[in-house]
């Protein structure tokens, strides 16, 4: 199978505890996992709430046209508040976790346990997406409701006392973003002069996601944390060997090399790069039985350390401003299904936004997954050659900002681990 067979397979990814983290998956097989009794003492099959949210959020991304970034926003703003309404439901009010029967009644398991959480993420992802995306609110509380009445009984009370606390914690997820700087304008200059990236918009000092750079992460300690080195200095024999690479595949692009450039673009209009990666997450959740919490804690890890890493990208993008492949050979020729109607993603080449987001979001899944960390690793390189073929990035952009994307990562899950992280329950 060719790496564009894997890319276009949803990964088989098997399930491994982890030791040290409660959240990894540990529960039992999906049959066990997700049978359940009703009043009437009548078996009935419920699939977990989390994946079906993601599923909307995707959707809903795709139809607003958010560029990758926003739409790595969205998915990490659900995923917190989804999380932390499932751990509200096990911990009760301030109780913790690991109480039998915590103080609001919820953590009995059985249906309760299963209803109580389903309320609890279909609450928090109506608050959370009804914020982003205001027009299709109505849309979201049928599907809320649709969710209460679903199985057998009609609504059950431990959905309704879920809900309640999951309204609560999308608020709160929806106060933080608010609060995170990204919608505050960026007022910067673009430099002007041999070797820098130049707008190739409208506005010569527009550059997309530029806000990243005053916007408060979720784990890091500062944007420039983990800022990578300088790319080659502009005109040096080792740059004009770089640049020379990208403008040989340009004069020589294959088919295959074509698909697979099409392939990773997902670009405004699709579900973005994060979403992709959220894709393979539900399959592992949805083949392997993982438990709400687990899954949530996944969803909520994974989106978080991708939008870290690409505020840690675009410090280092606007730290050094380097000129894209094209702009410096006008001979290199992109591929126009790729290329928005600019000619070029409008913000500098170094390091490559793409390879920061996939790096880091297959650190994740193989720290939940570590016998398929090799696969993992195909993808991400694979996804970085994508933007080499598509002729819109240089190798170091890709070499530098997969090495930013994992440390990005491996500093997300130790603060995670910690227990005292932006995820844990507030």
């Amino acid at each position: 199978m060719n790496f564009m067979q894997q890319s276009s397979t949803v990964l088989l990814l098997g399930v491994a505890a982890l030791a040290g983290c409660s959240d990894r998956p540990t529960g039992p097989a999906p049959s066990e996992q997700r049978l359940s009794a009703s009043a009437a003492g009548v078996p009935f099959s419920e699939e977990l709430a989390s994946p079906a949210w993601q599923a909307v959020a995707r959707d809903q991304v795709a139809g607003a046209r958010l560029n990758p970034v926003a739409a790595t926003r969205v998915y990490a703003t659900l995923g917190v508040a989804a999380y932390r309404a499932v751990l509200a439901v096990e911990s009760g009010e301030g109780e913790p976790a690991t109480e039998p029967v915590p103080g609001n009644g919820l953590g009995r398991g059985g249906r309760e346990r299963l209803e109580g959480e389903r309320g609890a993420v279909a609450g928090a992802s109506a608050v959370v997406l009804s914020s982003f995306f205001p027009g299709s609110a109505a849309r979201f509380e049928d599907q809320v409701r649709e969710q209460e009445n679903a199985g057998p009984g009609g609504p059950h009370p431990a959905f309704a006392a879920g809900e309640q606390l999951g309204r609560q914690a999308g608020q709160d997820a929806v106060a933080a973003a608010a609060s995170d700087g990204y919608t505050v304008p960026w007022t910067g200059t673009v430099p002007v002069g041999p070797g820098y990236w130049f707008s190739a918009g409208p506005l010569p000092n527009t550059v997309a996601n530029a806000q990243l750079t005053h916007t408060r992460p979720f784990f890091l300690t500062s944007r420039d944390q983990f800022r990578p080195g300088p790319p080659p200095t502009f005109g040096s024999p080792e740059y004009r060997t770089s640049l020379a690479e990208i403008r040989q595949i340009s004069d020589t692009r294959t088919s295959e090399q074509t698909r697979i450039a099409l392939f990773w673009a997902m670009n405004a209009g699709t579900m973005t790069t994060a979403g992709y990666w959220n894709v393979l997450a539900t399959d592992q959740i949805d083949g392997h039985g993982l438990s709400e919490r687990e899954a949530t804690h996944l969803f909520a890890l994974l989106n978080t350390t991708m939008f870290d890493a690409a505020i840690g990208c675009w410090d280092a993008k606007l730290f050094y401003w380097f000129i894209r492949p094209s702009q410096a050979d006008h001979g290199i020729k992109l591929i126009p299904a790729i290329a928005p109607p600019s000619g070029l993603p409008n913000h500098p080449s170094y390091p490559s936004g793409h390879s920061c987001a996939s790096s880091a979001a297959a650190e994740v899944l193989s720290d939940f997954f570590p016998e398929q960390q090799a696969r993992l690793d195909a993808m991400v390189v694979e996804a970085g050659l994508s933007r080499m073929y598509a002729g819109i990035h240089y190798r170091f952009d890709i070499e530098a900002a997969q090495v930013l994307g994992r440390n990005v990562a491996r500093f997300a899950i130790a603060a995670d681990a910690s227990g005292n992280s932006v995820l844990a329950a507030h």
